[in-house]
């Protein structure tokens, strides 16, 4: 499941972004992710077979690591395309030794929140 790019913005558990950050299939993704690309294009890229790479895809989406926008294509069939959906990713410790994290993300142009919001449209229909 792909995070909802109109929900809340609250950053995920430390869990959740380490245990993505640790798989080494995960950062395969976010490797070849230099630019947005459909699920087809990371399984030539990454050498990663398709169900699994569909499950890191989720994986990384539930660590809001990761973002699926809409490839509109004119013959009517259209793609998922993902991209990295943050600049820098900081583990804190607070005064009281809890760990937690921080996740910058890259400001949103307005095509882009356009986009998204047509892809919830999309789905609704």
């Amino acid at each position: 499941m792909v995070r909802d790019p109109l929900a809340n913005d609250e950053d995920p558990g430390l869990e959740a972004v380490v245990t993505a950050l640790e798989d080494d299939d995960c950062r395969a993704i976010i490797g070849e992710l230099d630019e947005p690309r459909t699920a087809r294009e990371l399984v030539d890229r990454c050498d990663i077979p398709r169900s699994t790479l569909y499950r890191k895809l989720d994986q990384l989406a539930e660590a809001t690591l990761l973002r699926e926008g809409t490839e509109i294509r004119q013959d009517g069939s259209h793609a998922n395309r993902y991209e990295v959906d943050f600049e820098d990713v900081v583990i804190t410790c607070d005064e009281d030794r809890n760990l937690g994290v921080e996740i910058e993300r890259p400001a949103r142009r307005a095509e882009e929140r356009l986009a998204d919001m047509w892809s919830e449209v999309r789905k609704e229909l």
